[in-house]
């Protein structure tokens, strides 16, 4: 199932893409639903991801039942960061071999940790504005986003995908002159809007494998990465575990698990081109649909 978080009439709601091009709205359809049926849906992201499978049989049952009334056509919808509120937002880095090789850096023995913020947040079609006061090097990083569906805490790896509600598309923008001014990459990873996600929310049971996805970027429709998430070093299973022996995992929670190679700060010094204006950035993963943003 794919879920998304638009605005309507100025308030927040939770869609289901009922078919390609249309989303049902549920906060609509909930409220034609009958008695009981009716209150136990989830009228938000965070409460379907906090009811777990029961939230999803809901919803599920909601879809096959909805009537055309209660459709909207998806691209006329002002769609919001489809994990609007995550508690953390944790990301890895140089977590793809080939990518590591680009850079010339030795590959991790342990995944590489950083954290963004809520302010980075941004939604698929929203643009994205580059730091042109402080920054010259903005680089596009597509990246897939796991989303924890339930506390996790000192879990194996064998059960750590049993602790994920799904998927989604990232960009991990990055400041690569403010990203390595110092040994913390924090101040480049998390200006305003620098981690767009969606548009959808994929549940986990309709991915799958979430380490056998193609992946790619693609700006103003060239293509500059294309690869698989089976090229990860540390794999989904791996990163939940070990973060979640480090640290509680809340429902909610966001987990970027790094870029394939192929971004600007791989190239070349004398052919690396960076983000600019007017430059269209669509985020491809294999399941997921497309994130696409324009910086300005």
């Amino acid at each position: 199932m794919r879920l998304v978080h638009f605005i309507r009439d100025g308030v927040s709601r939770l869609g289901i893409q009922a078919a390609e091009g249309s989303v049902l709205d549920v906060t609509e359809a909930r409220g034609g639903a009958a008695g009981e049926a009716g209150s136990s849906l989830p009228s938000t992201v965070e409460e379907a991801i906090a009811g777990g499978e029961g939230a999803l049989a809901a919803l599920r049952s909601l879809a096959e039942n909805a009537s055309g009334a209660s459709l909207l056509r998806e691209e006329e919808l002002e769609l919001a960061p489809c994990v609007p509120k995550p508690g953390k937002i944790i990301c890895v880095g140089l977590n793809y071999r080939k990518h590591a090789e680009e850079t010339n850096a030795p590959i991790p023995q342990s995944p590489i940790l950083f954290s963004k913020y809520g302010n980075a947040l941004a939604a698929h079609g929203e643009d994205v504005p580059l730091p042109a006061a402080v920054s010259d090097k903005v680089d596009y990083e597509a990246e897939l986003a796991v989303v924890i569906g339930r506390k996790a805490k000192d879990v194996s790896r064998e059960e750590a995908l049993g602790y994920v509600f799904g998927y989604c598309n990232a960009n991990d923008l990055s400041a690569r002159d403010l990203q390595l001014r110092t040994s913390q990459w924090l101040l480049g990873k998390t200006c305003d809007k620098f981690a767009p996600i969606g548009p959808y929310l994929v549940t986990a049971d309709e991915v799958g494998n979430p380490n056998e996805l193609a992946i790619s970027c693609t700006v103003n429709g060239e293509t500059r990465q294309s690869s698989n998430t089976a090229d990860m070093i540390f794999h989904c299973d791996e990163i939940v575990s070990y973060l979640s022996r480090h640290m509680t995992l809340e429902p909610g929670d966001l987990i970027l698990t790094g870029t394939p190679e192929g971004v600007v700060l791989g190239y070349p010094a004398d052919k690396q081109v960076y983000l600019k204006s007017g430059d269209i950035v669509t985020v491809e993963i294999e399941k997921l649909g497309r994130l696409t943003n324009r910086m300005v």
